[in-house]
């Protein structure tokens, strides 16, 4: 049966419809530090466990840098910490695969004579230590595209799966520490042409399955977790295309982002393609059907990336999808509003102005309660911007912001869901997931936001971690919204 909310308020399409709720804006920061182009990937992490953001940026053939964050101020500390690579860089996930409270980071990159494909890094207290080869992970060959740290057979570690563009997917079991590539017994060593991947309970029965986003008119994927033997079900359950052409050589979805984009409380599929956006609204069940025309998504364009995020705490999701650049050409980003009847443009010139493509993540990296926002270029004079929201204080104080541990304090559920409701009510406010792939080829290590509409002071937090076929409702009752001004509310999972 699929469980209903109570969303009180004017409702257009599932949403709360605010009233002259003001735009952002948006401010570089550190312009001249964040100003080299030529980069792709960006992800965040609290590295040194002083309670901000940091973050990693991955370039084209540059040394990559890992920015520290001390207070909203940001030094670049790559070469001290031990992650300088200047290889081609694809791919960068942070995750707390050795379980010892820290996140640790996995980098893809182009194939090089000799060199392994990833790269895993063990996190000492922000020093890194290359620990590829003892972890099983030296890979020769292969185009990197989505890795993402994933607990997907519910024993208590991170196992890795890693999307190829150009060979067979690879899910990395972890034992004490040790991976091995066990995706062809699971039916996960799918050929396909991949890029994005997010995991997720998309049939809410109580464990993690995986949507795929595929290219050069490869349909995506959803593989359904049937007790850790997965099944492709996109064609069935309504995700095949993402809504794009089927079979158009050059059509292709690049990034497939879950987000509940109607307010429901279930967790859509959104799909930035070579071709129009997708949006497939989850029914419940495992069912989906495809929205994007109504919801103002259908927009022809050449798309790298979706990121969906609370930009103005009207409790709508916003999002912002990334063009990209083919022979030269810069394919337009958009800042696209949600407005309760569809999406809107509202991109900012200084956001507009941008050679910005690929990378973007939504993080608060000043503290202030609202989503600040990061980019990267990949064309030699695009940038890696970091910018600063400027929602008003009053307003940037009531995003939420909830980090989700397990039994032992750790890190490591990546796909749970978080869902805040109107305290003593059911009206929802949001529903969040756990980072489970994001960004381009990017996962983040960091607290989930839901921004709070203005009258709704207190709320109730429910915690859900879909593993061994359950999905047990975790509660936190009558949290004041503060921003992050005490930090981030804690919430522990049950063993």
């Amino acid at each position: 049966m699929r469980t209903r909310w109570i969303v009180t308020g004017l409702v257009v399409a599932g949403s709360i419809v605010a009233a002259g709720q003001a735009l952002p804006g948006f401010t570089p920061l550190q312009p001249a530090q964040f100003a080299a182009g030529a980069s792709f990937v960006n992800a965040f992490a609290d590295i040194d466990g002083d309670g901000d953001l940091d973050l990693f940026v991955g370039f084209d053939g540059r040394p990559n840098r890992l920015y520290r964050n001390d207070g909203g101020t940001f030094t670049d500390v790559a070469a001290a910490a031990g992650v300088a690579d200047a290889r081609p860089t694809r791919a960068a996930a942070w995750g707390d695969a050795d379980a010892d409270g820290d996140a640790d980071l996995l980098l893809g990159f182009t194939p090089a004579p000799g060199a392994s494909v990833l790269r895993f890094y063990r996190n000492t207290g922000g020093v890194f230590t290359d620990a590829t080869a003892a972890a099983g992970l030296t890979i020769a060959a292969g185009a990197v595209r989505q890795p993402v740290w994933v607990d997907a057979d519910a024993d208590g570690d991170l196992d890795l799966f890693v999307a190829f563009r150009d060979r067979a997917n690879a899910f990395f079991r972890n034992d004490g520490g040790v991976f091995s590539d066990v995706a062809p017994a699971l039916g996960l060593a799918d050929t396909r042409r991949a890029v994005g991947a997010v995991w997720f309970d998309a049939d809410e029965d109580g464990d993690l399955d995986l949507a795929v986003a595929h290219m050069d008119g490869d349909a995506n994927a959803l593989f359904r977790n049937d007790g850790l033997r997965f099944v492709d079900v996109a064609e069935a359950a309504g995700v095949a295309w993402g809504g794009r052409a089927p079979k158009h050589p050059g059509r292709g979805t690049v990034r497939v982002c879950a987000a509940d984009v109607d307010a429901d409380g279930h967790f859509d599929l959104l799909a930035a393609n070579y071709g129009p956006l997708g949006l497939a609204l989850n029914q419940g069940g495992g069912r989906f059907v495809e929205a994007a025309e109504g919801w103002g998504l259908a927009i022809d364009s050449r798309y790298d990336s979706c990121a969906p995020a609370d930009v103005d705490h009207d409790g709508q999701l916003d999002l912002y999808v990334n063009g990209t650049v083919t022979n030269g050409v810069s394919w337009q980003d958009s800042l696209l509003r949600h407005t309760g009847r569809a999406f809107v443009d509202v991109t900012p010139p200084v956001l507009r102005a941008f050679q910005a493509d690929h990378g973007v993540q939504w993080a608060d990296v000043d503290a202030d309660g609202d989503l600040d926002l990061a980019l990267t270029g990949a064309r030699a004079d695009g940038t890696h911007a970091l910018l600063r929201n400027d929602l008003a204080p009053e307003a940037a104080a009531r995003g939420l912001h909830v980090r989700v541990v397990d039994a032992a304090g750790r890190a490591t559920l990546a796909g749970a869901e978080v869902r805040v409701f109107a305290a003593g009510s059911t009206r929802l406010v949001g529903a969040r997931l756990v980072d489970a792939g994001s960004g381009y080829d990017a996962q983040n290590d960091m607290p989930v936001h839901v921004g709070v509409p203005a009258g709704i002071p207190r709320v109730d937090v429910q915690l859900i971690v879909p593993r061994g076929g359950r999905r047990v409702p975790v509660w936190t009752r009558n949290v004041a919204v503060r921003g992050r001004r005490d930090g981030p509310l804690v919430v522990r999972a049950p063993r």
